[in-house]
């Protein structure tokens, strides 16, 4: 590991939020394994598998935001 990659390290370990997203991760990822027994190290699902789950997060993640945004313009009016 050189200088810069080290300095860099020291920073992600000094930074709150990379540090809250790493611990949601963390949670994230202790949940989908007590509730689907896998982990993403998974080998049985076809990479057409894969986009298919992505697809259908990303999804998800649009109707979030348009809840959000409908919320904020109510309150904003």
């Amino acid at each position: 590991m050189n200088t810069r990659e080290k300095w860099a390290e020291m920073q992600e370990e000094q930074d709150s939020i990379v540090k809250s997203v790493v611990s949601s991760y963390k949670e994230r990822s202790r949940v989908g394994v007590k509730k689907y027994n896998k982990t993403m190290d998974r080998n049985d699902l076809s990479t057409s598998e894969w986009l298919q789950h992505l697809q259908e997060e990303l999804m998800d993640a649009t109707l979030y935001i348009e809840k959000l945004k409908q919320t904020l313009c109510t309150k904003e009016n």
